[in-house]
């Protein structure tokens, strides 16, 4: 049974990899990740300084950790996919996300930089995602902490995955923040 605490954590549930991973399931993870920048920006536009600081859970992160983390993870995915891509089923370099959080570029710089950042970058990684042949999505990577081998066409799943995921973490802190006024 779900508790509230995984609710709140995993707003749209875990990633759940598909038996069998279609190309059209992989042109809508695609279109999500290409969408992802813009749907953040719209979510976060306007926020104040104040209204940036406003947690999407109890002990969890704020909406401001919330976009820098997702520059953060969003780089080091492009640069996984391009290891996978030049390199014989390497092994990825892990990093500590939550420590990530709390370094002053994460945690208190404001959110403009990584939004610009992420358009770039999205515009860079959907051309290459978009350009992927059948074998190229196959090529997988290995991620050291859990052995698994990750092939690409799952790590755009997951990616399509994680943009959902922090989407709705933005929108519950909002919401949270529109009940905290309510009730004042």
């Amino acid at each position: 049974m779900e508790t509230n605490h995984e609710r709140l954590k995993y707003p749209i549930g875990k990633f759940e990899k598909p038996a069998i991973i279609e190309n059209a399931q992989i042109e809508r993870w695609i279109k999500s990740i290409e969408a992802f920048p813009q749907q953040l920006s719209q979510e976060v536009r306007g926020l104040s300084e104040e209204e940036l600081e406003q947690q999407y859970r109890p002990d969890g992160w704020t909406i401001r950790q919330v976009v820098n983390h997702c520059a953060d993870s969003h780089m080091n995915s492009l640069i996984r996919f391009k290891l996978a891509l030049t390199e014989d089923t390497p092994t990825i370099k892990p990093y500590q996300e939550d420590r990530w959080a709390e370094l002053p570029d994460t945690k208190k710089f404001p959110v403009e930089s990584s939004l610009k950042l992420l358009n770039g970058l999205h515009e860079r990684w959907v051309c290459l995602l978009r350009n992927l042949s059948d074998e190229q999505l196959d090529r997988q990577f290995k991620h050291p902490e859990t052995q698994e081998l990750i092939s690409l066409k799952t790590n755009i799943g997951i990616y399509a995955w994680h943009g959902e995921h922090h989407l709705a973490h933005v929108r519950n802190a909002k919401a949270r923040l529109q009940t905290n006024l309510n009730e004042v």
